[in-house]
């Protein structure tokens, strides 16, 4: 079961409706009280309720046969994982037929106030630790803060060789729209701030930046044209979709903070043991090699650059 977005409600796949907001790429979920997602997950029960056993007419006699009930988890995902985690996702469902990971994308920080006002998520990665952190500390996680990988942010742009700049190329006047993702609440916006405040920088190219609510949207901003030129993660512009457009710049590591990113089963998925098992394999041998494929460095790995 699945709920999907329709005009201004909440849609279950089997039929019922359920009051809600407009969901928004950037903003996957809108901010609820707590009454609201109990009603939510009350809603969610009754459909499963409804859905359980089923008859069947089968030569005339009725048959009493009980459907087989899938797990399913949501995992709130840092939009940096967007290409990593799709992969990873298609691989552990290859593996468990009868499991079902959904994923929704956004921001870090937005998804850190909608699951303190109870958003339905079985596990939360976050771009930095400090999210996931503070959710333990206020008593939203049912499991120990654990790193996963620390990120990378490059210079991407589709509209000139980004591979041939560096942060001071920015001051350039005929460069007027530089894409970074929103520093209140996104990390690699964060990040991006502080490298170009180490150089001296960030004042004087103020005028020319463009916000993105996550790192995903401001890629999208550099891809349409919107942006000349972008600051976003290493793991997306590495990825097929985006590494045949445009090519990017490294910025080095020493101009800002360690992008150290970590996840948490959170309380709503305490008692979910698939949330438990895909928690797990984020930790195994293949994620690894994959998170390494798209410019993740892993927690016991030296960050070079």
């Amino acid at each position: 079961m699945r709920f999907t977005p329709s005009g201004s409600s909440f849609v279950v796949s089997a039929g019922v409706v359920i009051h809600g907001s407009q969901w928004r790429a950037d903003a996957v979920m809108p901010v609820k009280t707590q009454t609201q997602w109990r009603m939510l997950g009350i809603a969610a029960q009754a459909v499963r309720g409804m859905l359980g056993p089923c008859l069947l007419v089968c030569g005339g006699w009725l048959s009493f046969v009980p459907l087989v009930r899938a797990e399913q988890i949501r995992v709130a995902a840092a939009a940096d994982l967007k290409f990593a985690m799709d992969e990873i996702v298609a691989s552990f469902e290859k593996a468990n037929p009868g499991d079902d990971v959904e994923v929704i994308y956004g921001s870090s920080g937005k998804f850190y106030a909608q699951i303190q006002q109870g958003a339905p998520f079985d596990l939360y990665f976050s771009a930095d630790c400090e999210f996931p952190r503070g959710l333990a500390k206020a008593g939203f996680s049912a499991s120990a803060v654990t790193p996963y990988a620390f990120g990378r942010i490059v210079l991407w742009s589709t509209s000139m060789d980004a591979s041939r700049m560096t942060l001071a190329g920015l001051t350039d006047p005929r460069i007027t729209r530089i894409a970074i993702a929103n520093p209140k609440h996104a990390p690699y916006g964060k990040r991006a701030e502080e490298a170009l405040r180490a150089l001296g920088l960030l004042e004087k190219i103020k005028p020319k930046l463009v916000y993105g609510e996550n790192v995903s949207q401001t890629a999208e901003f550099v891809r349409t044209g919107n942006a000349q030129i972008g600051i976003i993660a290493l793991s997306l512009a590495l990825s097929p979709e985006l590494a045949m457009r445009g090519g990017y710049w490294l910025i080095p590591q020493r101009l800002h903070a360690p992008m150290e990113q970590c996840f948490i089963v959170t309380e709503h998925g305490k008692n979910s043991g698939l949330a438990r098992r895909f928690a797990r394999y984020m930790l195994s041998a293949s994620v690894r090699a994959l998170m390494r494929r798209y410019g993740f460095v892993l927690p016991d790995e030296r960050i070079g650059g």
